[in-house]
């Protein structure tokens, strides 16, 4: 599929500067969800821009370079753990979404947004948009949202927090809800970067 139709769409109809928008780390234990908005030059050229989670995460790192040192505008937001907490995963995950659209240096006329998705209890995408279901590999902008999303969170949760809290080893497994981030839950119990509302199962079963 043309990675350019919903953006030219979006042109014909009077909107120049359209950003993508994706989100990482909705569904791990542990860390923030991060989001991205990107507005890319038109009909830019990026080989292998796709869906972040088809990319390897060496593909990925190379992309991120490229990305952002050819968009016209990129930002990267985040909403932590406690935020997430206090609120909850969906109006976090739109509050990390909006937070990236108002960092873009250059205002955007219209924000492609990945999923179906626009608001939640507390908090809503205020900007003007468009939702698109899998929008990640349809769209060249989101996409590109996806890659600095994904790579933004995997760089602070293997950097800062493996090394703020290495007995849970971080690194290994991003904070999901793997084996191993289990067995380490067991031993150590959470630190402050976990997500509380998302260990009452594990808390159920001690």
């Amino acid at each position: 599929m043309d990675l350019w139709t919903y953006e030219r769409e979006q042109w014909a109809h009077g909107f120049a500067a359209v950003c993508g928008v994706d989100e990482a780390g909705a569904g791990p234990l542990a860390g923030p969800v991060y989001a991205a908005a990107v507005i890319l030059p038109r009909e830019l050229d990026i080989p292998g821009l796709n869906d972040s989670k088809k990319l390897t995460e060496k593909r990925r790192e190379a992309l991120y370079g490229i990305i952002t040192a050819q968009a016209e505008a990129w930002s990267v937001a985040r909403v932590e753990a406690a935020e997430i907490d206090e609120m909850d995963i969906l109006n976090a995950r739109m509050l990390a979404m909006q937070r990236a659209i108002d960092g873009l240096s250059v205002p955007p006329d219209l924000a492609l947004i990945d999923g179906n998705r626009d608001h939640g209890s507390r908090y809503a995408i205020t900007a003007p948009h468009v939702t698109i279901v899998k929008g990640d590999g349809k769209s060249a902008s989101v996409a590109a949202a996806s890659i600095l999303a994904k790579v933004s969170r995997d760089r602070y949760v293997s950097g800062q927090l493996d090394a703020q809290y290495p007995q849970y080893q971080f690194a290994r497994h991003k904070g999901y809800g793997t084996k191993l981030h289990y067995e380490m839950l067991d031993r150590y119990g959470p630190c402050p970067a976990h997500r509380r509302t998302f260990l009452k199962k594990w808390e159920a079963r001690r």
